[in-house]
């Protein structure tokens, strides 16, 4: 039909770990659409684990090379609520300060973060961890291994 936009669908999950905090962290996530999948991981030491869980998020999104329309699966509620209980709208507003008025942490992941949500259809879907969540399970394998290259 002309004129209309195909978007594909995808669905991602993102695990971050840390063994101590800060120390050696790792991240994970898998990209899924249709019969398609991909997986990716990294690392950094020192970090901490909220960061690694921001960073497999933002990698993923960042992987996608068109807009796409997003079901993205975490079992960090630092991520998912600052989305869906807007607190990233309340820390742009206030000049970046929590509500404490601390500096927001990891300003620059949700910064780009943000330029994502701006490119993509994203619904932030919140998993339990250790749930048995195959794809959620196989995040926490790949962020372990690469917390376990960075030590």
């Amino acid at each position: 039909m002309p004129g209309v936009l195909c978007v594909k669908e995808v669905s991602i999950y993102t695990d971050g770990a840390c063994s101590g905090n800060p120390g050696p962290g790792g991240w994970g996530c898998v990209l899924m659409y249709g019969e398609h999948r991909r997986e990716l991981s990294g690392g950094a030491a020192p970090t901490t684990n909220q960061r690694m869980e921001l960073q497999a998020a933002l990698s993923a999104l960042s992987a996608l090379k068109e807009p796409c329309r997003v079901q993205l699966h975490s079992d960090s509620a630092y991520l998912i609520n600052a989305f869906t209980q807007h607190w990233l709208d309340n820390w742009q507003k206030n000049g970046w300060q929590n509500s404490k008025k601390q500096p927001v942490e990891n300003q620059d992941l949700w910064q780009g973060l943000l330029a994502q949500a701006a490119r993509h259809q994203i619904s932030w879907i919140k998993v339990k961890g250790h749930a048995g969540v195959p794809e959620n399970e196989r995040c926490d394998e790949l962020a372990r291994a690469e917390v376990e290259k960075h030590r």
